[in-house]
Parts: structure tokens; C-alpha cells; sequence
């Protein structure tokens, strides 16, 4: 018999690659053998492919059959090869047109009662295939939505493999099936939640949208009950659209991460906040077999939120610092490395001490020296020197909370249009660079071409030869210093940019 040839994509990562599905029929004994490095669940595919075969009327050859998914040496992993396996071993018995079956990629897990199951991944796996030069895909009817995000190529949904058969020159007559749906999953809308609700932190506000301008990373410490949770869940509301690019990206993790995505890309920002007992590969993202993106994946393009900062064991704060610096997260395995985008605005938020009450007026604080210098010393400093801006949250006072009319307090929408402003002038002064926001600038840049005006630098070259700055934190401050002057409107920084800059920079006391 002939081989029985298709298309499949294996994702590591957000990296596609396309797989030649191929099929055998020989004279040997009766088995059923997967070759091509694949994991357990690909390993598994015969018990479903042969079942779902049989119970959509079309059965498998009773002969020797071999799989083989070209390129052997690269990792694959999952059941969205369930699809293209089977349609590959028909193919090869006849069942199906071999030319129609050759033309098309094929993604989608199979039931055992022959349904296609909606399947992670799908977008990813799309935009590679349209990558790869393939121009058709067939998926479950429940990823259709999804697919056909992808521009210039032609989706066909499919219930079953019957259907899948029949579309593709099978002798079988049609049944009516009811179609496996995506669960609709809903989250909850940070846009909805404004910054004029917040009282009494005019100076964090201020800070809050410089970080939204510039795309700089923020810390916050301050007693509980502060507003430091607050002020971070409005972050995302103060940032501009995503573009089309990064819609795609974002929305393709979510995809990954098994998240229903509809039929709409997300274009406004994400935002992600981790419980402290987190581990490293739930931040970061990893998992055995399929690596799965983590939390700082999944708020790619948006905000990364680490509530009691200081309580986060050391060695996950630590696995941040890569991406902080390269903005791609990187996770390496024996046989494959995966990549997801790090491209996330980190915020950290702590308390002055482990109950909370160090430094307040009541005196209540009853930690010792040892277990603060404890709590804090998680924070290590290569990783805070990566976060531009540090600042204090002091406590609410009764007079800010009576004298704080709503309609005198800024909104996010008003404070948004203020960033958009501020993120387009510095795209245009980045016009020919392969920058578009201060955060992303290198020193060198900021030390030639942006350099501040004319002794603007005074007050920062003192720190820095006092030690009170590092070069890393030299270059941040200017990063800061652009972002402000952005906001005024003006051409250059000044002193008086400068000097705002290294105070949101160095406001945090410990």
C-alpha cells in the first residue's frame, strides 16, 4: 500500500515547527507503532485514534501500521496530533483522497467516541503553520473561533473524525453530532476599576502613571491597608491598547495555557497576581512533558503583581531577573528549550516588616531586627535594582480622607490619554531605533543621543560616586527622568526631571 502523508505542527513554546505526519500499511504482524520522539500522551494516541476510528464507522487496518512524524529529532508533545495521525493512517489504507488529506494541517485531540476536543494551543499552532507557507488547517469546531484569528488562512472546522473523513473523499454518509464546546471561562475586567477611587496617594498616583508612560518596573512598601493592592490593580487600566502584534502574542500564551480565547484577540493589557506559595515553574512557567507558560507569560504585554513581595521564596524572585533584563523567558530542558515573551511590567509590593506595623505610631511592631532583616533579605539586590521605581505608601490620614473630593481626583481615563501622549512622543523621538518605550532603552543611547540637558545630571553623578547609585541604577534614572519630561511635554529632561526621577527611584526607605 501507499504511505498515507499529512501536516501537523509541533509547538515548544510559542515556536512552531511543521511535522510530516506519514503512515505505512505492511504485511507484519498486527501493531500499531508511533515513532518520532514523542511524549506519553502522543505515545497514547493509538488507543484513542483506533477507537475513535471505529466508532465513526471508518476502522483501521487490522495490519502492521507505523507512524512516523518527520522530523525525528525534534521534541513533540500533546494529542493535537490525534487528527492528523488518524486521517494519515486512512489515507494510507485508502479511505480518504491522499492528494486532499496531503494539502491540509490537522490539529485537534480525539474522544474515543470519534468527537474532536477543542485543543490547547490552537492560535500558536496556526501562525506557525501560516509561517510555515500552509494556507488550510482543519481543527475541532470548538477552535474555529480561535483559528480564524489568523489572517490568510483558510479554516475548516470539523465535529468528528467522520466528518474530517467525509471532507476529505470518504464513502460514508454524514450523522449529526453535537460538537465538543471551549468552556467559557470568564475574568474579571481590570479596566473597570479607577484610580479616582483611590484616596489620599496623589504621590503614588503620579507614580503609578509614569510607570504606565515609560513601562517601568514599580515597588511599593508600605503598612497594610495602605492602597498598595489597589494602586496595582489599576496599573493595567492606565495602559495604552495593545497593538496587533502584541495582541497576537499575548493572545496566542493564553491559548497555550489552555485559556478560551473566542473569537477576538485581547488587546487590552492582562494582568496576573500569584499567590506567594507560587513555585518557580508556576512564575516562570515549565511542567513535565508540555511546557506550559507560567504567570510572568501570561501577563506578557500587561502587569506581573507579587503581593507580600518579601514572602515569595528567594530562589522564584531570583528566576525573574532574566526575563527583567532580556524580556524573553527562556526555560531549558535536555532535549528542548522553550521561549515565551517576558516583555511584562513587573510590580512588587511588601510591608516594612513581617506583621506590618514597623515604623507606626502605635508602636505595636513586635519583630526583631533579625526577622526583618530576614523578610527583606528575599529581595536580593540585583533584582531590585531592576525595579526604576521604589516608593513609599504611607498610611491614610483622616484629614486626606474628609478633604479628598472625588471630582477633584483624577480617572484612569483621563490619566490614560495623558500616558498614550507621552508613549507616541517617545516613539516618535525612537523613529529608526528598535525601541518605542524609555523602559527599553540601553545606557549607551541615554548617555550620547539622550543625553538630559546640560548639567542636568548634577544631582545623580554625586550619587553615583557616593554609592548611592549603581551604573545599572545611573541608566534608570535617566529612563525615568525622559518618561517625565514626556508627561510635561517637554523637549529634554531637566534638573527638575532628573530630580523627580531619582526620587521615584530612591523615595522607598526601608
Amino acid at each position: 500500500m501507499a504511505v498515507g502523508r499529512t501536516w501537523s505542527i509541533a509547538l515548544i513554546g510559542l515556536e512552531g515547527s511543521l511535522i510530516e505526519v506519514e503512515a505505512d500499511i505492511s504485511a507484519q504482524l498486527p501493531a500499531f507503532v508511533i515513532i518520532g520522539l514523542g511524549d506519553r500522551s502522543l505515545r497514547e494516541a493509538e488507543g484513542r485514534v483506533k477507537q475513535a476510528a471505529t466508532n465513526s464507522g471508518c476502522r483501521l487496518s487490522p495490519h502492521h501500521i507505523t507512524v512516523n512524524l518527520s522530523p525525528a529529532s525534534l521534541p513533540k508533545y500533546g494529542s493535537s496530533f490525534d487528527l492528523s495521525i488518524a486521517l494519515a493512517c486512512l489515507a494510507a489504507d485508502g479511505v480518504v483522497d491522499r492528494a486532499s488529506v496531503d494539502r491540509v494541517v490537522h490539529l485537534g485531540e480525539l474522544g474515543l467516541d470519534g468527537r474532536l476536543r477543542p485543543t490547547p494551543g490552537i492560535l500558536p499552532a496556526v501562525l506557525a503553520a501560516a509561517r510555515a507557507g500552509r494556507t488550510v488547517v482543519m481543527v475541532p469546531s470548538g477552535n474555529v473561533e480561535e483559528a480564524s484569528l489568523v489572517p490568510g488562512i483558510r479554516v475548516i472546522g470539523v465535529a468528528s473524525l467522520r466528518d474530517a473523513a467525509i471532507h476529505h473523499g470518504a464513502s460514508l454518509e454524514a450523522r449529526d453530532v453535537t460538537a465538543i464546546a471551549l468552556p467559557h471561562e470568564s475574568s474579571p475586567d481590570v479596566d473597570t476599576l479607577d484610580v479616582g477611587d483611590i484616596v489620599g496617594q496623589a504621590d503614588a498616583v503620579s507614580a503609578l502613571q509614569v510607570a504606565a508612560a515609560g513601562g517601568h518596573h514599580l515597588m511599593m512598601l508600605g503598612p497594610p491597608g495602605a492602597g498598595k493592592t489597589m494602586l496595582a490593580e489599576r496599573l493595567p487600566g492606565l495602559l495604552p491598547d495593545l497593538t496587533i502584534e502584541e495582541a497576537l502574542e499575548a493572545t496566542s500564551v493564553r491559548s497555550l495555557a489552555g485559556e478560551a480565547i473566542g473569537g477576538a484577540l485581547r488587546i487590552r493589557p492582562s494582568f496576573e497576581a500569584p499567590h506567594h506559595t507560587a513555585t518557580a515553574a508556576a512564575i516562570i512557567g515549565g511542567g513535565s512533558g508540555t511546557i506550559r507558560p507560567g504567570a510572568a507569560a501570561r501577563s506578557a504585554h500587561g502587569v506581573l503583581f507579587l503581593d507580600e513581595a518579601p514572602e515569595f521564596p528567594r530562589t522564584v524572585l531570583d528566576a525573574l531577573r532574566q526575563p527583567l533584563e532580556d524580556r524573553t523567558i527562556t526555560i531549558h530542558r535536555a532535549n528542548a528549550v522553550a521561549r515565551f515573551p517576558g516583555r511584562f511590567q513587573l510590580v512588587l509590593a511588601a510591608n516594612p516588616c513581617p506583621c506590618g506595623h514597623y515604623g507606626s505610631l502605635d508602636g505595636t511592631c513586635t519583630c526583631p531586627p533579625t526577622a526583618i532583616r530576614r523578610y527583606f533579605g528575599r529581595l536580593s539586590g540585583p533584582l531590585l535594582d531592576r525595579v526604576d521605581i521604589q516608593l513609599s505608601i504611607p498610611r491614610v490620614s483622616t484629614a486626606q480622607l474628609r478633604s479628598s473630593a472625588r471630582d477633584s481626583r483624577p480617572t484612569s481615563t483621563e490619566l490614560r490619554e495623558q500616558v498614550i501622549n507621552a508613549r507616541d512622543r517617545a516613539r516618535e523621538r525612537l523613529q529608526g531605533t528598535p525601541w518605542t518605550r524609555n523602559a527599553d532603552v540601553p545606557g549607551s543611547w541615554l548617555r550620547s543621543a539622550g543625553a538630559p540637558a546640560s548639567g542636568a545630571t548634577t544631582v545623580i553623578d554625586r550619587a553615583l560616586e557616593r554609592g548611592g547609585l549603581t551604573m545599572r541604577g545611573y541608566d534608570r534614572v535617566l529612563r525615568l527622568a525622559w518618561t517625565v519630561s514626556d508627561l510635561d511635554g517637554a523637549a529634554r529632561p531637566d534638573a527638575g526631571h532628573v530630580g523627580r526621577a531619582l526620587f521615584l527611584r530612591k523615595g522607598m526607605t526601608w
